[in-house]
This record gives structure tokens, sequence and C-alpha cells, in this order.
């Protein structure tokens, strides 16, 4: 896998990039969003690995860009210990996963590797535009991973594509938040309390006519949810 570590703690750069190309990973370094924005411009990465907290262009500013210009890019962000407004809002704007430091390196690369099986698991299926059965409301483009909702094409970030496509493939069954978790991510994946509500909301935002009374997502209380087209 091809990983950007955008980080303005050198040292913390030097230590990942050593033992993250030690266990196979190509990595390219950062110290700052401004030139990691413009590495990700210049090339194309399986996921980036992005800290909140930077001087001049903060984190959250990347995953702006990140998320408007290059949906296709998985993003795990790092978080200092108890900002959980920062892991809110980085989810609420499209980061795939969070940790927080400090952090075990090994953990972040089980999170990663997590990341490339399920990018892996979605390039093995025939890239084709996957319709719903009854409505046809949605179709997904699995080639651009963009969605076309009543006509008018949708951008997606990665996450949202992939939750709304096992959405698309699983309609009419009931689906638990672990399961949605294991089917987009793989078991290693620890997500945050609100990470799976924050993210289907967000699909609502772009897909339902009105997200406040949603028709093609619905809620299943205290059981999960439920697509049913």
């Amino acid at each position: 896998m091809k990983i950007i570590l955008i980080d303005d703690d050198v040292e913390l750069l030097e230590l990942l990039e050593e033992f993250l190309s030690f266990n196979g990973m190509e990595v390219t370094t950062c110290p700052s969003g401004k030139e990691g924005l413009a590495m990700i411009e210049k090339e194309t990465f399986d996921a980036a690995v992005l800290d909140v907290m930077m001087p001049g262009m903060s984190g959250l500013d990347v995953l702006k860009r990140i998320s408007s210009d290059f949906t296709y890019l998985p993003v795990i962000m790092l978080t200092a210990k108890g900002e959980e407004i920062d892991r809110v809002v980085g989810i609420e704007l499209g980061a795939d996963d969070y940790m927080v430091k400090p952090f075990s390196s090994r953990e972040l690369l089980a999170r990663i590797k997590a990341i490339g099986r399920r990018k892996e698991r979605l390039t093995k299926e025939p890239e084709q535009v996957v319709e719903t059965i009854a409505s046809r409301e949605i179709e997904l483009d699995e080639k651009k991973r963009h969605a076309i909702v009543r006509g008018e094409t949708v951008e997606l970030s990665a996450i949202e594509f992939d939750i709304l496509n096992i959405f698309v493939m699983n309609r009419g069954i009931v689906l638990s938040r672990d399961k949605i978790m294991d089917l987009s991510r793989g078991k290693e994946f620890i997500a945050y309390d609100r990470s799976i509500d924050v993210t289907i909301s967000r699909i609502r935002q772009k897909v339902e006519k009105d997200p406040r009374e949603p028709e093609l997502i619905k809620t299943v209380w205290g059981v999960g949810y439920i697509y049913t087209g």
C-alpha cells in the first residue's frame, strides 16, 4: 500500500515511516498540511494518516479538501487525547477512522491494512453500475465511485460510498452497526461510538428527499438500519 503521513511532529513521522516501511508499506511523509495537499495533488495514495493539530493549515482544513476533491482517498485522523470534538468534527467531515495520541504503531498498521482489505474486496468485484432492485432511485458507479440519485450525480467520500454500497447490496435486510462495520472495514476496526450514525446521517443528507424523514435508509430502533429502496 502507498501511504501518506501528514504531521508536524517530524520525530513521529520518522518513526512511523521506518516502522511502516519495514512492514511493506510505501510511505511518503509531509510535515505540514500544505505540503501534504500538494503531494496528494501530484500522486495517488491508498490511504492518508493526518494529524488534526498542525500550524498553518490544520488537519481539518486538509480533510475538507480531501473530502471535496479526493473522495477516493481514505483518511485516518490523529487526535490529541481527550479532544472528542476533533473526532466528532473529523467524522462529520468525512474521516474514515481516527486514533488518539499516543498510539501503538502496530495498531495503526492494523487500521491501514483493514482499509487495504476493504479496497481489495471492492476492486475484486466487476466494475459495473449497481442499481437498486425496485425503485432504481439510486445507482452506484463502482468505477467512478459516485452515486446517481434520481438522475443527479452525487459525490461521496470513500466511506460514504462503501456504506451506501453495503445498503444497496443488502436491500431489505436490517443491518446492525457492528455488521455495517464488519462489512465496510473488517473486524479489526474499532469504531468511535457515533461514527456509523454520523456517516449515515451524511449519506441521508445527500440521497434522501427529506433527510429528516428518510424513505430510503430507515432507522430500526434498538437494532440498526435498513435500506428499503
